[in-house]
């Protein structure tokens, strides 16, 4: 066999996909690229935002493969966010090796068809690419949702999302209560937390938080029931994953148009409602001293 046909019988025939690769590391995007042309993909080579972004704005591509930090935390984020607004239809491949980046709220924020933690196996990356190619099916113009709209159809599964994390939670776990008993005001207190967000802007700033009876009501319950501070903190800090987490399900509804403005609303809401159970449950501890 000529060193013609090896070669061509080392490589697949073209596949006619075009991927933008875009990583800073010139070692890997060689090894990459290489891998890539090896699998029958056309590859565009890209070491930095600058460029990336300029391709994405005049070439087409059916894959982006981008490294998320290049090396600023925001760069592979800025790379997939003109991906998505200028070719819906491509798939996008995160190459991190930040283990977080697969947290509920980085998924959210990324949109990302596929996370992949370094270090890379090229052989591995060309196989995701090829299956995400083939099962790719072409964007379709779906009705968006704002955050408090998904929230609020979501109440019941939200409950139960976070009642299952809190008896798996060491430093709740061991309450002796029901399910009702445990839930206590939640419910309650995600309606005040979507019309907060029913109500915000763009402009939504730190402290616009509304003053949550139930909040106040559900510091007294855990008071009555034995909860010290520290565990109305654990309360809180699931009931932040639980949000994430919802709307990282229902990503695909998601108007991201003000998306991080409602995030930050989310969590100064959750914490507003904290303090208010807190000073509930003080104002308890309070009187049962002073009786």
């Amino acid at each position: 066999m000529t060193f013609v046909e090896q070669h061509l019988s080392f490589r697949e025939q073209p596949l006619e996909h075009r991927v933008l690769l875009v990583d800073d590391d010139d070692a890997v995007r060689e090894m990459a690229t290489r891998t890539l042309e090896n699998k029958g993909f056309v590859v565009v080579a890209a070491s930095g935002v600058t460029e990336a972004l300029k391709l994405i704005t005049t070439e087409p591509f059916d894959v982006l493969v981008t490294d998320l930090h290049m090396p600023n935390p925001a760069d592979g984020f800025t790379v997939v966010t003109a991906m998505r607004h200028s070719q819906p239809n491509a798939t996008t491949v995160i190459v991190s090796g930040y283990p977080d980046v697969q947290g509920a709220m980085d998924t959210i924020r990324l949109q990302a068809d596929e996370i992949i933690m370094k270090p890379v196996e090229f052989n591995s990356l060309a196989e995701v690419c090829r299956n995400r190619v083939m099962a790719r099916k072409p964007a379709t113009r779906e009705k968006k949702e704002r955050v408090s709209a998904i929230l609020h159809r979501c109440v019941p599964e939200i409950v139960q999302n976070w009642l299952a994390r809190t008896k798996e939670c060491p430093e709740l776990k061991h309450m002796t209560l029901g399910d009702k008993e445990r839930t206590g005001y939640l419910g309650q207190l995600i309606e005040d937390l979507v019309e907060r967000l029913a109500k915000s802007s763009s402009s939504s700033k730190d402290g616009d938080s509304i003053p949550s009876a139930s909040a106040a009501i559900h510091g007294r319950l855990r008071y009555q029931q034995n909860y010290s501070p520290a565990m109305l903190v654990q309360e809180s800090r699931i009931l932040q994953v639980t949000l994430f987490g919802t709307l990282q399900e229902n990503m695909g509804m998601l108007d991201f148009s003000l998306l991080l403005p409602d995030v930050m609303a989310i969590a100064d809401e959750v914490d507003a409602q904290l303090t208010q159970m807190v000073e509930s449950y003080m104002t308890e501890l309070g009187k049962a001293a002073a009786a």
